[in-house]
């Protein structure tokens, strides 16, 4: 003991700096975890195609399929049997249901309204969100309703927002999540479900902080939603503005979201602690995205990482930043990995 204190007196190493004992063990290591990843934070995207007996591999989203009302049951099941606790829904329609103002959204023989009907029935602890957004279906691939000029025309958009989001709830989701980034579109939903009286059964999460980046490839590629014409950045946030997300985080909790979710999450790491921060009251969700699940994937296929270690390693970012829940891609692996 007496050369040990020598030896930390010359070298001038205090005795708190010693860390290494306090985690070398598996267990130890764990306790050191300020949040641990359980299967109950992760929440899973489910494509829903109007073609009923589809199943279609996505050659751009590894391991995710499409998959048609008369499969999604089947496929669910094997994951609630693995303690899956959410989904959320993404509708696919053929480019002939498509119109200008996204008719096929509430379509109520639709592959969302009538696949939140099925899983309801089959799984009635299974919680349901919808995404909603017109992108999926509309002849021009945007988020709202256009003007002559191919801008944003915000009234009617939201309005048609609004609609579809009521329109899911009176279906049975337990969630509805706007992800057009439209001005106001939080509040008219809030007064939709609130004058449909389903504002007491159904959360409102927003994606008050979604910026139009560059990795929303294989999702668009899945559901067919890439804009015809022009782009989606005068609507969704600048890649650098995290002045504007904060004060779009903000503007959501006081139009009257229910929770808020940051999209993408990895480049936007700082975005996420500021969301922790700003909405400390309300549950924060990170939406690991498409293009952030392909790049691990092509990582790990080019020997450059282990696809789990990295996973896990990406997917604990989020939670050290301050996310309660994670929209991930990597779910149905999480539900083995965290067995």
């Amino acid at each position: 003991m007496v050369h040990t204190a020598e030896y930390l007196a010359k070298s001038g190493t205090s005795i708190s700096s010693l860390l290494q004992g306090g985690y070398n063990h598996p267990l130890s290591r764990d306790w050191h975890n300020q949040r641990m990843l359980t299967k109950d934070m992760f929440i899973f995207p489910l494509f829903v195609s109007d073609e009923p007996d589809e199943e279609t591999p996505m050659e751009s989203l590894p391991k995710m399929k499409r998959f048609g009302t008369n499969k999604i049951v089947a496929y669910v099941d094997t994951l609630v049997k693995k303690g899956l606790r959410s989904v959320i829904l993404f509708g696919v329609v053929k480019q002939e249901a498509k119109d200008e103002v996204g008719t096929a959204a509430d379509d109520p023989n639709g592959p969302v309204i009538v696949t939140i009907k099925l899983l309801k029935k089959h799984f009635p602890d299974l919680y349901v969100m919808c995404d909603v957004c017109l992108c999926e279906y509309t002849s021009h691939g945007h988020c709202g309703v256009l003007l002559e000029d191919g801008t944003l025309n915000r009234e009617p958009s939201v309005l048609r927002i609004g609609k579809v989001a009521v329109n899911y709830a009176k279906a049975g989701a337990n969630c509805v999540a706007p992800s057009d980034m439209i001005d106001g579109r939080v509040k008219d939903i809030k007064l939709g479900l609130v004058e449909a009286n389903v504002a007491h059964k159904c959360m409102l999460m927003s994606y008050s902080a979604k910026f139009a980046g560059s990795l929303y490839g294989p999702f668009r590629d899945t559901v067919g939603s890439a804009p015809s014409h022009g782009d989606r950045r005068s609507y969704q946030l600048p890649v650098g503005g995290s002045g504007l997300a904060r004060r779009a985080l903000r503007r959501d909790m006081e139009e009257g979201t229910d929770a808020v979710i940051v999209k993408p999450s990895t480049f936007y790491m700082d975005v996420l602690k500021d969301a922790a921060e700003i909405c400390k009251d309300y549950p924060v969700c990170a939406y690991h995205v498409s293009g952030e699940y392909a790049m691990l994937h092509a990582a790990a296929e080019k020997g450059v990482v282990d696809l789990r270690a990295i996973a896990f390693e990406s997917h604990y970012g989020l939670v050290r930043a301050g996310a309660r829940m994670i929209i991930s891609y990597f779910t149905p692996d999480f539900l083995d990995w965290l067995e």
